[in-house]
Formats: C-alpha cells, structure tokens, sequence
C-alpha cells in the first residue's frame, strides 16, 4: 500500500516555554497502518518523525499539541 497523506504540509509556530516560539512545518501520513507526525524547521529541513500509537485519529488542533510536547521534548534533550 502507498503513502496516503492525512493532512499536508501545515505552518504553524509553536509557542514554547518562556516566550519562545518555533516556526515549523509538519504533515501527517499513513503507511500501510501506521500513522506518522513529520515535522521539519521552516526552512524544510527535518526535525523529527513521530509515529502516532495504533487507532489515533486526531484534528488539526490536537495535532499542534502532540507537535508542541514533541519540540519540548526534543529541545530539552
């Protein structure tokens, strides 16, 4: 089975801790039955790629708070 996208590229900035904020990008698609969360910096480089657990249907606005804990995440490491 193909890539099937769920949602294309979106813009959004992600307000983080102590004013801050990060530009991105990020799609979300499905590969045979798993479901992933891409996201990339604004200028199209990659962040990161979430795999989203088994039978979760998200919004978009759902999908701006799983890619806000994502960024916190990947920054305090």
């Amino acid at each position: 089975m193909a890539r099937a996208t769920i949602q294309d590229w979106t813009d959004s900035i992600v307000l983080l801790k102590f004013d801050q904020h990060r530009n991105v990008r990020y799609q979300v698609y499905r590969e045979q039955d798993k479901h992933f969360l891409e996201v990339c910096d604004d200028t199209g480089s990659h962040i990161h790629t979430l795999e989203l657990p088994d039978g979760m249907k998200l919004d978009r606005t759902s999908y701006e708070v799983l890619l806000r804990y994502v960024l916190l995440d990947l920054l305090a490491a």
